[in-house]
């Protein structure tokens, strides 16, 4: 059975996730989210099974990945899986809200949403796990990643479950972040030990970064995705928000390349 898989990653969490889930299916491709973001038009799938995963920010979906999910026509799909990777959580709420924007333009919503616990990646709350602790994670994921794609290729019914914590988070917190998500990027400085590599240009999967006399500018169009911060060679960027990021470590998943995110933008 043809899938597609879309997909969304800013330290290649979910990119990886995606990765082995069409690995275990067979027959997949892998496409970009961020590859649609120039067009209007709905998105329909050349593929009777369709899958989404993406990571959770603030207990919902990355808004270019929640604006996707109401593009998508599914008329000709028969079965329609969401995975989502997070390091703390709000994966319920992420997941009702992919189900809930599917179903407002097809009628009907997920056939089988997912969570994968994953290293988390975001410093200003809690610096990246390393060493064993990071591989322990890792190993997890990659049990409910199999078990997840067993379970699709049974074609199981499975829902997004509910948590009414998540959605309390979600709905305290997800209508500033995606009104405020673009300009986010006021908070990104650079240091002196930039090198002028330009590789936070060549990883931001939406374009968002310029050098600019051979430093980064934020252009104000951020996902908030941190791609820049974490594959920095040098660790010269920071973001100044809570608690901030500097000496708190830095994070991307081992099996994710600069090229691979260099694919994703389209570069």
């Amino acid at each position: 059975m043809k899938t597609v898989i879309y997909y969304f990653t800013g330290t290649g969490n979910s990119l990886a996730a995606a990765k082995k889930i069409a690995a275990d299916l067979g027959d997949c491709e892998l496409v970009p989210i961020v590859s649609f973001k120039d067009t209007t038009e709905d998105i329909v799938p050349p593929a009777v099974r369709v899958g989404i995963v993406c990571p959770v920010y603030d207990a919902g979906l990355p808004v270019i990945v929640w604006e996707f999910a109401q593009r998508l026509s599914l008329a000709g799909t028969r079965y329609v899986f969401g995975i989502v990777t997070l390091g703390g959580s709000g994966g319920t709420a992420a997941l009702r809200q992919l189900d809930q924007s599917v179903k407002q333009q097809n009628g009907r919503g997920l056939s089988a949403a997912f969570s994968v616990r994953m290293p988390g990646n975001f410093p200003p709350v809690s610096r990246p796990p390393q060493g064993k602790k990071k591989d322990g994670i890792l190993a997890g994921a990659d049990a409910q990643l199999k078990e997840a794609a067993g379970r699709i290729k049974k074609g199981e019914q499975v829902p997004p479950g509910f948590s009414p914590f998540a959605w309390l988070m979600h709905a305290a917190t997800y209508r500033f972040f995606s009104g405020s998500v673009h300009a986010g990027d006021k908070d990104f400085s650079v240091s002196c030990a930039c090198t002028s590599c330009g590789t936070c240009a060549k990883v931001c999967p939406v374009g968002n970064i310029r050098m600019e006399q051979g430093r980064p500018a934020w252009q104000h169009h951020c996902e908030f995705c941190c791609a820049c911060l974490h594959f920095c060679p040098v660790e010269a960027i920071d973001l100044h928000s809570m608690r901030g990021t500097k000496g708190r470590g830095r994070y991307r998943h081992p099996a994710v390349t600069l090229e691979d995110m260099k694919v994703q933008a389209g570069r």
